[in-house]
């Protein structure tokens, strides 16, 4: 790197028609070859394409230093570090002979600078690249904002200062390096061999399940050889955090996330660490965070949970999974009317009318302009889905689909959330049942929450509109951000990590993707 230590025209004694030479053709290709990306070019012509990286001076010296550096650690973000090849990099700027050598090298050096940036800023991949269903869209700091923060601050903070700064991406950083230490020890020992395990119990399989939750800690060193009191604990507090049952029996579903390998876990990190790339924004003081895989719905406030509510989400066929993404909620609806969707009426609905005209009688048939169509008038069967002209509305109701109340963000896929009739489908451990749309275990406490802002008592104003039995949209003072998301790892407000299923299959195809731009496992080659 002898060259870089004295580059074009710093500190050298050289003739001044010589120096003027080498810089002239140092700035010549810097422009040549800044000219393939415009936001790069437009930088340098600014700089009067003047260096920022390979000059002789200290603070070229620590952009450089600090630029191998973040590159070569790149990998303990979960990046994809073949990428940025950073041996190769090197073996250029060792080798860097002429003013155009090192003009070449000084945008490639912008060039690495930047998709290191927007890498650890805002994720590896294009989510809708990778899931249909991901329709988030992802917040990319422009260019010339990157560079001009990089001129103005000390390079190594700066680039360390790029990762999401957020409390779980923390978290998962340290759960990630706490995963590598235990897989390098071996993991977590000897995987259960049982259907079923419980209290009382005793032999290997037993001894296997003991060691096994001691090992992942939950539970406190033991010489117990029966399935005791304290390993029922253990399991209960492993089922809590995998989102099963929590009965303190080891059955099949239990057992099953017991011998998850622990690599499997950290690939789940891995991903979640890129999904929290994605959601690289603030999310508001008040927000609204549905967490799919988890079925769960929460409002958080200044980083505290404040409400919590069980959920159905979207059913894992056809176009039933509910999407990833954010807008805000502005209102609610009480004693709501159900719109049936287009997708349903001409899917479901119109071949059911087809063969008996007074099917789903429960819901309204209307005309363009929302008068109710007389059923028995009707020719149905001379309809296709492209051509069926009415729409489908089901009036305010206990029995209504949407229940008596639903809360609106408005938004191009029909998504929200809402009330349910269907309440025994709370009680499952997958609840993943729904057109697409969030059903809601405690719809009324969640309205009494989001109330209780702009409202001295919200359960009584709440329940006034109620019992007027009309349909009533309420607006909220306050828009609340809200923010449907897809987590199979994340840590609680200790920081312990939990996981859960990957209902989708949506993480594993981003590991695929990950695997597929170059991230390994720590410690797994190939």
């Amino acid at each position: 790197m002898a060259i870089l230590g004295a580059a074009v025209g710093v500190g050298l004694a050289i003739a001044p028609g010589v120096a003027s030479a080498q810089v002239t053709a140092f700035k010549q290709a810097v422009a040549e070859t800044g000219a393939r990306d415009d936001a790069i070019a437009a930088f340098y012509r600014g700089q009067n394409f003047e260096a920022i990286w390979t000059g002789a001076d200290d603070t070229h010296m620590a952009r450089r230093a600090a630029l191998l550096s973040a590159l070569r650690s790149a990998g303990d973000h979960g990046l994809p570090v073949a990428r940025y090849d950073v041996d190769a990099l090197e073996r250029r700027m060792a080798t860097a002979r002429t003013p155009r050598d090192l003009g070449a090298l000084e945008v490639e050096m912008t060039q690495m600078f930047l998709r290191y940036a927007r890498d650890i800023q805002s994720g590896a991949l294009v989510p809708s690249r990778v899931v249909s269903g991901i329709k988030r869209e992802i917040e990319y700091t422009d260019p010339a904002t990157l560079l001009a923060g990089l001129l103005r601050a000390q390079p190594a903070s700066y680039l360390r200062d790029l990762a999401p700064r957020t409390v779980e991406y923390t978290a998962l950083m340290k759960q990630k390096m706490l995963l590598k230490e235990k897989m390098e020890q071996g993991g977590w020992g000897p995987s259960v061999n049982a259907s079923k395990l419980e209290p009382g119990d005793t032999g290997p399989a037993v001894i296997a399940l003991r060691n096994r939750l001691m090992t992942m800690g939950y539970l406190p060193r033991s010489n117990a050889r029966s399935y005791d009191s304290a390993m029922s604990e253990a399991v209960r507090a492993f089922q809590a955090a995998h989102g099963l049952e929590i009965d303190g029996v080891a059955g099949t579903g239990t057992i099953g996330e017991l011998n998850e390998p622990i690599e499997k876990r950290l690939q789940s990190v891995l991903v979640a660490m890129e999904r929290e790339r994605w959601l690289h924004k603030k999310r508001g003081e008040r927000h609204i965070l549905v967490n799919i895989p988890d079925f769960t719905a929460k409002i958080v406030d200044n980083g505290q949970i404040t409400f919590e509510t069980r959920s159905v989400v979207g059913a894992n066929r056809e176009d039933r999974p509910t999407p990833e993404f954010s807008d805000e909620m502005d209102h609610m609806v009480i004693n709501p009317s159900w719109y049936v969707p287009r997708s349903i009426v001409v899917n479901e609905y119109l071949p059911a009318l087809k063969r008996n005209p007074n099917a789903v009688s429960h819901i309204q048939i209307t005309d363009r302009r929302g008068r109710v169509v007389n059923r028995s008038a009707a020719n149905f069967a001379g309809y296709t889905a492209r051509t069926f002209p009415f729409s489908m509305r089901q009036p305010p109701s206990r029995s209504n689909a949407l229940g008596l109340v639903k809360f609106m963000f408005p938004n191009k896929y029909n998504i929200y959330l809402h009330d349910t009739p269907a309440k025994s489908l709370f009680s499952r451990e997958v609840r993943a049942f729904s057109h697409g749309c969030v059903r809601l275990n405690d719809p009324f406490d969640f309205a009494y929450a989001l109330l209780g802002r702009q409202e001295a008592d919200p359960e009584a104003f709440f329940q006034r509109k109620l019992r007027g039995g009309a349909e009533t949209r309420v607006n909220l003072e306050t828009p609340v951000p809200v923010h449907i998301i897809y987590r199979t790892a994340y840590t609680d407000a200790r920081g312990k990590l939990n996981f859960r299923r990957d209902v989708y299959g949506r993480d594993a195809a981003i590991w695929a993707a990950l695997r597929k731009a170059g991230v390994e496992l720590p410690g797994v080659q190939g």
